[in-house]
């Protein structure tokens, strides 16, 4: 598959002089191709899923927000007890309109990790972000939210300064901003860690993320007692982004690039700025009171069932 993507590549750098047996041969490869990722992602498996979601390569909210969005000015602090550069927000341009962005950013060097404390935010992240979120309904614009965390960090200065108490307090609060809220799972989605900023109108997952209530090695130390189980922790999870639409918990999928967002991160940005646009067209055409209570109503639904009789 990988050199069939490397002929496509190098008879694309001559689109403009394609003969027409180079030009059936390119068409012939796509279709090839496309099928093949089709069986691919039929075959996919959950845990495979994971490691997708975790890829180190895999674009991450900075990486988004300069390929969809213009003029992004960061926004620091949390105005109580510092800085938690595990997430970032700021003020920026969807399509020319001001919006408010915020997201969880992990690191890609040793040293960049740490200074990102590898996408876990602590008490002060989520507050800066819904600070943010005040601020942008205060001017009336829309929030867009990347998730991409492995969960909330567990330290115990963190719990010191009260991460639980955050993490609640932004779930109310989210529930009752009155501009459209859009929220895109780009890789991990993580527990309360994810959800602290995920409370939406919207939400969208990239068809190789996850989105769960606890990662699949935890699960697997809690049942099983050890971590060897991970795997059969991810199928029973139902982490996938097919899980999640089908169990109507996320409103769509946006695909990926073959093989995955990794493989080019501009084709990848191109399908979510255009699910992006869309769902907030739809949003902007709906009141307040109105987006109030349906999103309400959206979350309250999830987890509902019937006992039998």
């Amino acid at each position: 598959m990988d050199s069939q993507a490397q002929r496509i590549h190098k008879l694309q750098k001559k689109v403009k002089e394609l003969s027409l047996e180079d030009s059936a041969e390119l068409e012939r490869l796509k279709q090839e191709i496309s099928q093949l990722q089709a069986q691919i992602n039929l075959e996919i498996t959950p845990w495979e899923q994971v490691q997708l979601a975790r890829h180190p390569d895999r674009p991450y909210t900075l990486d988004y927000i300069s390929r969809v969005f213009t003029d992004f000015r960061e926004i620091h602090g949390d105005r109580n007890f510092g800085d938690d550069r595990a997430i970032i927000g700021g003020m920026a341009r969807f399509r020319g309109e001001p919006v408010m962005l915020i997201g969880h950013q992990k690191g890609r060097t040793t040293k960049d990790r740490i200074f990102r404390n590898y996408g876990m935010p602590k008490p002060e992240g989520y507050r800066k972000a819904l600070r943010l979120m005040h601020l942008a309904e205060k001017f009336g614009r829309p929030v867009f939210t990347f998730i991409d965390t492995p969960g909330a960090y567990p330290g115990i200065g963190a719990e010191r300064r009260g991460q639980a108490q955050a993490i609640a307090c932004n779930l109310k609060s989210m529930a009752q901003i009155r501009v459209p809220i859009l929220t895109t799972i780009l890789g991990e989605g993580g527990s309360g860690g994810a959800l602290a900023i995920g409370l939406s109108d919207r939400v969208l997952m990239l068809e190789h993320s996850i989105y769960s209530v606890i990662s699949p090695e935890s699960c697997s130390a809690i049942l099983w007692k050890d971590q060897d189980h991970a795997q059969d922790a991810a199928g029973a999870l139902k982490l996938t982004s097919e899980s999640m639409r089908k169990h109507n918990i996320v409103d769509g999928v946006v695909s990926e690039p073959v093989g995955g967002a990794h493989n080019d991160y501009d084709e990848a940005a191109s399908s979510l700025a255009k699910e992006l646009g869309r769902h907030l067209d739809e949003l902007a055409c709906i009141g307040s009171e109105v987006l109030l209570e349906e999103r309400y109503s959206k979350f309250r639904k999830i987890g509902e069932f019937l006992e039998a009789k």
